[in-house]
C-alpha cells in the first residue's frame, strides 16, 4: 500500500514533467511550418502570391461553359492582379483552335479590384483587374466569364478540356476547380504545369452521383496552370471545338475563287499579248515571206552587184535585230575605209610592242555620207580638247569614246525611221514598253506584300508580278518594222546567204583586182553578219591571185605583211576597234 501511495503522489510530478517535455515539441511545430512556408517560393512575408484560386466551371447548351472563379489573393502594394487565359493553339500551319471569352466581368465583396481590361496577344489574352489604389493583405475577387470552344467532339461523346487555374505571374498556393455537368460524367482528368504538361495533379475525382468532376492542385509556380478533363456522353451540350484559318505566308497564297480567277486572268493577259506580239512581228514574218524568193535569188549580175537597194551595213546590222550594235558601228567604220574616207594602218608590233592600228583621215569630201556615218567621223577625228585631228590610234579611244558612241547609235536609230523601216525608233519602243514592264512589276511587288500581309489574296499581286516580268522581258521584241522595212530584209537575207557562201562565180570579166575592190566592198557587211572570217579569207585568196597585192588600198599592213595575213588581222581589228569604242573610262 505503501508503496502504491507512493506511485500516487509522484503521478502529477510525471504528468507535470511529460508535459514539460512536450511544451517544446509542440512550440517547434509551428517553427517548423514556418520553416517550411519561408522556403517555400513566394512565401517570403509581404510576397504577392494566390491563396487560393476556385474555379466552377458549368457547361451549357451550345458547348457554352459559364465560369466562376473565385480569387483570394495577396496583394504587397499593387493595385491590380493578371491572369493569361490561352485563348489560341496553333493546331497546324494554316488552323489555329480557338476560345472564346465573353461577357467578363469582375465583383469583390471585400474592396478588392473589380474593374476588368483585356489585351489580346499572339495565343493568349491577358486579364487585368485593377482597383482604384494600392492594396495590401488578401482580397477576395470574383471573375465570372463564358467560355465557348473548350468542349469538342471526341469520337462518339464529348470531352471538356480548360486550363481552368493558373497563368498567374506570382506562385498559387492552392488552385481547385470543379465541372458541374448535367449528365453523369464518364471520366475526369486533370494535368499541372506549363500548358502541354503531363503530370497529373493533386487529386481528381467525381462526386457519389458523378455528376460533378472535382480537381485539385496544391503550390503552383507562376505561368503554370490546372488543366481540367471531364468526358460527358454524347448531345450533353452539343459543343465542338471552334477553328479559324491562320494567315500565314502558306495560306496568303492560297488558290481561292478569287486569286484563281487572277490567274486565269493572267492567262488571258499573257495569251493576248502573245497575239499581239504576233500582230506586230508576224506582220514582218509575213511580208519577208512573201519577198523571201525576190531577195534568194542569185545577187550577183557581172559587176554590177550592190547590196539590197544600197543600204549601208550599219543600216542593215540595225533592220535586222532592231538594235544599234557596237559591232555595227564597227562595220561603219570598216566601211568609210572602205568608200575612202579612212585609211586603216596596222602597226610593226615588233616594234611598238604591242598590237594596234591608226585611223588616218583621208581628203574625200563627206557629200554622200548618212548624218550617223558623218557623226562617227567626225568623233573619231575629233580630239578630247575639241581640235580636229588627222589621225588617231585606236589604242586611244578606249574610255573615252562611249559618250560619242551613244550619239551614233542614237543617229542610226533615227535613219531607220527616217528610211521609212520603222514608224517609231526601236530602242524608244523597248524602253517604253520594259518601263511599263518594270512599274507593273513594282506595283505587283508593293501589291503582293500588302495583300500577303492583310488578306490570302497575294496571288493576286503575285499575277501582276508575273505580268510586268513578261511585258518587261516581251517589251525587247515590241519594235515592228514596216512593210517597207520587210521587204528591204527579205532582200537582206539573200545577201546574207551569199556571204556566208564566201564566193561568187569565176568569170573572166572580173580580173583579180576588181575581185579584191569587190570583196573589200562587202566586207563591212561581213562584218555585220558575223562571217568576217570567212569572207577575208576571201580576200586573201583574190590577193594571192594578183600579182603584187601585198596591201589593199583601204588597209595597210606593217613591212612584211601581204594579204596572206589579211583574214587574221581583220579578225583582230574588228575585236579590237568593238572594244575600244566601248569602253568607258574608269572611275
Amino acid at each position: 500500500m505503501s508503496a502504491l501511495a507512493a506511485l500516487c503522489r509522484l503521478r502529477p510530478v510525471m504528468l507535470a514533467l511529460a508535459a514539460g517535455s512536450l511544451l517544446p515539441l509542440a512550440a517547434g511545430v509551428p517553427a517548423a511550418a514556418d520553416e517550411r512556408s519561408a522556403a517555400a517560393p513566394g512565401r517570403a512575408a509581404g510576397a504577392e502570391r494566390v491563396l487560393k484560386d476556385d474555379v466552377a466551371l458549368a457547361p451549357g447548351k451550345g458547348g457554352v461553359i459559364r465560369v466562376k472563379e473565385t480569387i483570394v489573393y495577396q496583394f504587397a502594394g499593387r493595385s491590380r492582379l493578371q491572369r493569361t487565359f490561352p485563348t489560341r493553339s496553333h493546331e497546324s500551319i494554316t488552323q489555329d483552335r480557338v476560345y472564346e471569352i465573353g461577357s467578363l466581368r469582375a465583383t469583390s465583396p471585400d474592396g478588392g479590384p473589380s474593374r476588368v481590361s483585356t489585351s489580346a496577344g499572339d495565343t493568349d489574352t491577358t486579364v487585368k483587374v485593377t482597383g482604384s489604389g494600392k492594396l495590401t493583405g488578401a482580397h477576395t475577387v470574383v471573375l465570372e466569364y463564358d467560355l465557348r470552344g473548350a468542349i469538342d467532339q471526341l469520337g462518339s461523346a464529348e470531352e471538356l478540356r480548360w486550363p481552368a487555374a493558373g497563368g498567374w505571374r506570382v506562385p498559387v498556393d492552392a488552385a481547385t476547380a470543379t465541372v458541374d455537368a448535367t449528365a453523369m460524367i464518364r471520366s475526369v482528368n486533370c494535368f499541372a504545369g506549363p500548358l502541354k504538361s503531363t503530370i497529373g495533379c493533386t487529386q481528381y475525382y467525381t462526386n457519389h452521383a458523378h455528376t460533378q468532376g472535382v480537381y485539385s492542385q496544391r503550390e503552383m509556380l507562376p505561368g503554370e496552370y490546372l488543366t481540367v478533363v471531364a468526358g460527358l456522353p454524347p448531345g450533353t451540350t452539343g459543343g465542338r471545338a471552334i477553328y479559324e484559318r491562320r494567315h500565314t505566308v502558306a495560306t496568303a497564297f492560297s488558290v481561292n475563287a478569287v486569286t484563281g480567277g487572277v490567274l486565269l486572268g493572267l492567262l488571258a493577259l499573257l495569251g493576248g499579248g502573245v497575239a499581239v506580239l504576233y500582230l506586230l512581228r508576224g506582220r514582218d514574218a509575213r511580208v519577208v515571206g512573201k519577198h523571201a524568193s525576190v531577195g534568194d535569188q542569185a545577187p550577183v549580175v557581172g559587176a554590177e552587184f550592190e547590196p539590197p537597194n544600197g543600204v549601208r551595213p550599219g543600216q542593215i546590222g540595225t533592220l535586222i535585230d532592231e538594235q544599234a550594235d557596237v559591232i555595227d558601228v564597227t562595220a561603219t567604220i570598216v566601211d568609210l575605209a572602205v568608200r575612202g574616207y579612212l585609211l586603216i594602218e596596222e602597226e610593226d608590233r615588233a616594234r611598238t610592242g604591242r598590237l594596234d592600228w591608226t585611223l588616218r583621215r583621208l581628203g574625200r569630201p563627206p557629200v554622200d555620207l548618212l548624218p550617223y556615218e558623218r557623226i562617227l567621223l567626225d568623233a573619231l577625228m575629233t580630239g578630247r580638247d575639241g581640235a580636229p585631228r588627222d589621225a588617231v590610234k585606236l589604242s586611244e579611244l578606249g574610255g573615252t569614246f562611249a559618250t560619242k558612241l551613244a550619239q551614233v547609235r542614237a543617229a542610226m536609230y533615227d535613219d531607220v525611221v527616217k528610211q521609212g523601216w520603222f514608224a517609231r525608233r526601236p530602242d524608244t519602243v523597248r524602253s517604253r514598253w520594259t518601263v511599263f514592264g518594270i512599274a507593273l512589276t513594282v506595283l505587283g511587288i508593293a501589291a503582293t506584300i500588302a495583300l500577303a500581309v492583310t488578306t490570302e489574296w497575294a496571288l493576286a499581286g503575285l499575277a501582276l508580278i508575273i505580268a510586268g516580268a513578261a511585258l518587261a522581258y516581251g517589251g525587247q521584241y515590241m519594235p515592228a518594222k514596216t512593210a517597207r522595212g520587210s521587204t528591204v530584209l527579205a532582200h537582206t537575207i539573200g545577201f546574207r546567204a551569199f556571204l556566208e557562201r564566201g564566193a561568187i562565180p569565176d568569170g573572166e570579166a572580173v580580173a583579180s583586182q576588181q575581185r579584191i575592190a569587190l570583196f573589200s566592198r562587202f566586207l563591212p557587211y561581213a562584218v555585220v553578219f558575223d562571217v568576217v572570217g570567212k569572207w577575208a579569207e576571201t580576200v586573201k585568196d583574190a590577193g594571192e591571185r594578183a600579182e603584187g597585192a601585198d596591201n589593199l588600198y583601204w588597209y595597210e599592213g606593217p613591212a612584211e605583211w601581204d594579204l596572206s595575213n589579211f583574214a587574221e588581222s581583220m579578225r583582230t581589228f574588228t575585236l579590237a576597234t568593238s572594244g575600244s569604242i566601248s569602253q568607258s573610262r574608269g572611275l
